[in-house]
């Protein structure tokens, strides 16, 4: 675009801005990765957000945090794939239209497996639709052209695969173990989808009777209900008080069965009566124990938490109703002596809120110990492991994988993978392949489905085409390059996709992960439903847009931490914005129309020209920089500081000198570099701002289509003048401590003053000789003297700053008392100055480790102080006469 005779409407509208850029974006294809391009590939995927309901705030920063890396790399010039996908969301989403089935007055067993994966695919469709409306309110630059699902074709494939190749290594295996049982969704639970909770429960103390008469051992338990399934008590073998009932057997109470005593390393002799009940179908300890002694399993559970045969008489009540009716019942034939209060450790499923049951079941399982210790040695490796961002979280990862258990896989759902194994009708057979045996009419396919997080740990080459090696996104765009998510997945699923990676690929799925907290609330507390706290992010972009969120949300905090979400700071970042709106639409009303190829910067520069392009060059620095390191908080204090006060409160004030002069020259030349300084500042925004960058940058004279693909800044080194920079920070000072003086004695900036400059030297003397138009523009005085010495004989307003003193002779204004209190204070400022810096220089280990460009920074300092403060000495004696 050439020739630009655009400008911004009067009022910033951020519904108005945003409203059909998204889809504009998507029909200029600017989002999608383009193989052929010869550019150096970048991707990453998604954390897939689960079908099961929309998206909250936590998913609004974490993909805010990928659409600002992805946009900033592809305007790095690099072939960025940010591809999107969703998760099935096994329990989730079963609980959910199992939910609304049961409004119906229906189960899915009256449905029937077809039927009921029909309604959960209108499930997915619906809640999908809903998913993607949000990203596109938050305007994420998504490559839809590659969207996956964690139970699409490509990725069923990719599952099975994996679940072949894991059992033909002996890596997945099916049995008999104690696994953390959901009674209410009926299905298994792996160990991090259990959660604790302390619990107000009991000890229940019992004499169980020697079968031979001749006394009795005391156990106790938490869960009176399972000593139903009691096949053995334990001592330890070296416990002197039970040794000689080692070998002897106990008659169960209620049951009656005669079960033996077991001498046992695991019993601890300090811990209770040193003797422990043995329940090895409902307990994982009593399950080992129960292994190394040939001991029986009996469970007396159903799967919906209601007591089986096994229990007899108790045959058909709740687990917890059972409970109070055994308890009686061992009360009333004195077997049960003492209850004592427990606050104890109950552990409850993430998903239904449920009492977990530890439970004997047949299921499969992930061998984990190779796995884990493949992906522990790979952290050893600085060029292939994977960094951590903070590293403090890589400490984490290792010490869950360090403990590792075996992973539970199966799961008793409908909705999911459906596990790829068949059990021989006739001889119970077990066949594990991609497709049914040939004769398919023997064999019947097992029940039960994957964990959904079986299939989400292959996410970063799955949705690459894998197991196809060949496939070309898998070659181009894997490994990834960098996986952004909460910490409170890192061993749900980080760790998954590392070992799986590794495994199966044998690189790491991506070089970076950049982990963030939660969102908490104003007062820090999680957001729940039950604390009514929640915030949705649809409603927080209806009020001020999603620009405004998205800055608040990115650079809120550091990486690692927590954020609170604060209505006000979202309104002071809609206020950062409007500047923004302001600011460029005056400058657009100056352009006069300047076309893209009329700008030149070559002409002469005013010292506020040549500063703000120093500015400019630092700023482009150190946003690159500071964003290069994921320091999103830093990026966007400096942004917000370059923008807020050079830009607008600073430059654009002294631009209006030119823009409103007669100098032809002189105009075309603060046209140029206005143009080229907002164009470059919209350019560091736009990761953080997408929309309204955008639209400012529409109407800007530039090349090229879109913001989304123009080239991110780069320091121009002919654009740097540091002399400017020192010549425009006095003036800034002197201009601001006239203001501060003004405000402190009441004299408003119209009201013309008498200002005397007394410059350091010939030098600093010259400098505000030549820029006395902007003195006299900013400070409005009647009469303004600059010179290298000035008689100090008025009582007047002094300030001090580096390089000059001020004097504002205010006969009739000011208070001499009130004057020296002020002075006062600045010289206790000052002498606290002296102190920390001096302090600090005679620190030998400072001066001796610190570099020395930051040991020169604190002499600088510390001289620039003493002078100050020999001033302000001198005045306040001055005003003592």
């Amino acid at each position: 675009m050439t020739n630009q005779e655009i400008n911004l409407p009067t009022k910033y509208d951020p519904q108005a801005v945003e409203e059909n850029r998204y889809e504009w974006w998507l029909q200029g294809k600017f989002f999608e990765a383009d193989p052929s391009s010869g550019k150096e590939p970048y991707t990453i995927v998604i954390p897939p957000p689960n079908v099961t309901g929309k998206l909250h705030l936590g998913h609004a920063w974490d993909t805010t945090l990928q659409d600002i890396l992805t946009r900033m790399k592809r305007m790095q010039g690099y072939d960025v794939l940010w591809l999107p996908g969703m998760d099935h969301a096994g329990i989730a989403t079963q609980a959910k239209v199992e939910g609304k089935l049961r409004e119906e007055g229906k189960s899915r067993y009256d449905l029937g497996r077809e039927k009921f994966l029909e309604k959960s695919w209108e499930w997915k469709e619906e809640y999908a639709n809903f998913i993607r409306t949000q990203w596109s309110k938050l305007g994420l630059g998504l490559d839809y052209s590659r969207e996956r699902f964690t139970l699409d074709e490509g990725l069923s494939k990719a599952v099975r695969e994996v679940f072949v190749k894991l059992y033909e290594k002996g890596l997945i295996y099916r049995g008999e173990y104690i696994i953390n049982w959901d009674p209410q969704t009926k299905t298994a639970l792996s160990d991090i989808e259990v959660i604790y909770k302390d619990v107000q429960g009991a000890f229940y103390h019992m004499n169980y009777p020697l079968a031979d008469g001749s006394g009795s051992i005391e156990v106790a338990t938490t869960r009176p209900e399972t000593m139903l399934g009691d096949t053995a008590v334990a001592v330890h073998p070296k416990d002197e008080r039970y040794q000689h009932l080692i070998g002897k057997t106990v008659k169960l109470p209620i049951v009656g069965r005669e079960i033996p005593i077991v001498a046992d390393d695991y019993v601890d002799m300090e811990f209770g009566s040193g003797a422990v009940k043995i329940t090895p179908a409902h307990d994982p300890n009593d399950f080992e124990l129960g292994n190394r002694h040939n001991l029986e399993r009996v469970l007396v559970m159903n799967e919906d938490g209601t007591m089986n045969e096994n229990a007899g008489i108790y045959q058909g009540m709740d687990r917890f109703a059972c409970r109070k009716q055994i308890v009686k019942d061992l009360q009333d034939q004195g077997i049960l002596f003492k209850i004592e209060d427990h606050l104890h450790s109950v552990g409850h499923s993430e998903r239904s809120g449920a009492v977990v049951e530890p439970y004997l079941s047949t299921q499969w399982f992930v061998k984990m110990q190779p796995l884990a210790d493949a992906a522990i040695e790979l952290q050893q490796k600085s060029g292939e492991k994977v960094n951590f961002v903070p590293e403090r979280f890589e400490k984490t990862y290792l010490h869950w994988l360090e403990n590792i258990r075996d992973w539970c896989i199966s799961r008793q759902l409908w909705w999911g993978h459906r596990i790829p194994a068949w059990y021989h009708k006739e001889t119970g057979e077990i066949y594990v392949g991609h497709e049914a045996p040939a004769d398919a009419e023997n064999w019947n396919q097992d029940e039960d489905v994957l964990d959904t997080w079986f299939s989400s740990a292959l996410w970063p080459f799955s949705t690459l085409g894998w197991p196809d090696e060949n496939a070309e996104d898998f070659k181009r765009y894997y490994p990834t390059d960098c996986l952004v998510t909460g910490y409170d997945i890192i061993f749900f699923w980080v760790s998954r996709m590392i070992f799986q990676g590794l495994e199966f690929t044998e690189k790491r799925p991506f070089k970076d992960v950049l982990i963030h907290g939660l969102v908490r609330d104003a007062e820090g507390r999680k957001m729940s439903k039950s604390l009514g706290n929640g915030v949705d992010p649809m409603d927080v972009i209806e009020k001020y847009g999603a620009d405004s969120l998205r800055y608040f949300l990115s650079t809120g905090t550091s990486p690692g931490q927590d954020l609170r979400f604060v209505w006000e700071k979202v309104e002071s970042t809609w206020n950062f914005a409007n500047k923004i709106w302001n600011a460029s639409r005056f400058a657009l009303m100056n352009m006069n129309g300047i076309k893209y190829e009329e700008l030149d910067l070559s002409g002469e520069k005013s010292v506020a020209d040549k500063w703000i392009l120093t500015r400019l060059n630092e700023t482009i620095e150190t946003v690159t920089k500071m964003a290069d390191k994921y320091e999103f908080g830093e990026v966007g204090r400096v942004l917000y500081n370059f923008i807020w006060d050079d830009l607008c409160d600073w430059y654009i004030e002294m631009a209006k000198l030119p823009l409103y002069g007669e100098d032809e020259a002189a105009k075309k030349t603060t046209r140029s570099v206005l143009a080229y300084v907002l164009d470059n500042t919209m350019r560091l925004l736009h990761p953080f701002m997408p929309f309204i960058t955008e639209e400012i940058w529409q109407a800007l004279p530039h090349e090229g289509e879109s913001i989304t693909v123009a080239k991110w800044p780069e320091v121009r080194a002919d654009l740097t003048d540091n002399a400017a920079a020192e010549e425009m920070k006095l003036l800034v000072d002197i201009i601001r401590s006239v203001r501060n003086i003004r405000a402190e004695v009441n004299t408003p900036m119209s009201k013309q003053i008498k200002l005397n400059i007394k410059a350091k030297n010939d030098d600093i003397l010259a400098s505000l000789e030549r820029n006395r138009h902007y003195l006299v523009r900013f400070c409005n005085p009647s009469e303004l003297t600059i010179a290298t010495e000035l008689s100090t004989d008025e009582k007047a307003m002094t300030a001090v700053v580096t390089g000059a003193e001020l004097s504002l002779p205010l006969e009739g204004l000011i208070n001499i008392d009130e004057e020296i209190a002020r002075l006062q204070k600045e010289l206790e400022k000052l002498n606290a100055e002296v102190d920390r810096v001096q302090k600090k220089l005679s620190n030998e280990k400072f001066v001796g480790k610190a570099p020395a460009n930051v040991v020169e920074e604190e002499r600088k300092k510390e001289q620039d102080y003493l002078e100050k403060r020999a001033v302000v000495e001198a005045r306040i004696q001055e005003l003592r006469g």
